[in-house]
């Protein structure tokens, strides 16, 4: 303990631990729409889009989470854009969504040539770390965070609805279009910060992972309903991340590889945990 009180005196390790928490803890609820949305495809997109935005922002000597946030809007503001002219529904990202994550590589690497960036420095996006956070990049996770809890509070019978059936939730006089727009919008600027704090290492491991956890627990205990899953991925995702940081600080490890080893371990024992169930 006298160990861990010295470690966590320390501000990069205190940022990065509250940090860990907050996105574990918040980060589950765009995995909830990612998987209830059909998101899966925009996700490598958006992983892309970062890798753009780095590339610009290491370019121009611009802050690096304003500018891969800015990029990130843009291709899924382009993308809805697309997918609203030719009435398509999420699940026909995926052609879309895979062009732009072509073109997203395509930009970053002329970028990268032309301005001298070190391919190196861009790429280093891929791993993150959440002991280089600035006060900045813990305030605007706070601040998108915030919104993403506000909205779902707010909207929460709009957004049950929509999941359940938005033909359904257009009968009864709900948008679906707006609340759509705005899931998908939410989840490119998280995935923005993901990229930022921990790396597309751990965007799986905190976004994704989480919500199937979750939802075989709840399955297990034939507990169904929205709320449910909402609070029990968060849960979920905040204890797999506050022991895998404080586990990788005790025993000098990557916070990204401990945090994403026990979330596939808590995922492998709940498709075990399931699977016996089902034998039964």
């Amino acid at each position: 303990m006298d160990k861990l009180s010295i470690l966590f005196s320390l501000p990069p390790i205190f940022k990065g631990f509250i940090a860990m928490v907050i996105s574990g803890a918040i980060f589950p609820i765009c995995g909830v729409m990612v998987l209830r949305l059909n998101l899966v495809p925009i996700r490598y997109m958006l992983m892309h889009g970062v890798i753009l935005g780095g590339a610009i922002a290491l370019a121009m000597n611009l802050p690096l989470m304003p500018v891969t946030i800015g990029v990130n809007l843009i291709l899924i503001l382009v993308l809805l854009g697309i997918s609203n002219n030719n009435n398509k529904s999420s699940r026909n990202f995926s052609g879309g969504s895979a062009a732009t994550m072509v073109l997203s590589m395509a930009l970053a690497s002329l970028i990268m040539h032309v301005k001298d960036v070190p391919a190196k420095d861009t790429l280093d996006l891929l791993w993150g770390s959440p002991f280089a956070l600035s006060y900045i990049d813990l305030l605007i996770l706070c601040s998108v965070s915030l919104v993403l809890c506000l909205y779902v509070i707010i909207n929460y019978h709009n957004i049950q609805n929509i999941f359940f059936s938005p033909e359904i939730s257009k009968t009864m006089g709900i948008n679906v279009q707006l609340h759509y727009s705005t899931m998908v919008i939410l989840v490119a600027i998280t995935v923005a910060i993901a990229m930022k704090l921990l790396g597309a290492f751990l965007i799986d491991a905190l976004l994704i992972l989480p919500v199937i956890c979750a939802s075989t627990i709840l399955q297990k205990l034939k507990k169904n309903g929205l709320q449910k899953l909402f609070i029990t991925s968060m849960i979920m995702g905040c204890i797999l991340s506050s022991i895998g940081y404080i586990f990788a600080v005790m025993v000098d490890l990557p916070p990204t590889g401990s945090i994403a080893l026990l979330a596939g371990l808590c995922y492998a024992i709940s498709k075990i945990i399931n699977f016996k169930g089902k034998e039964k």
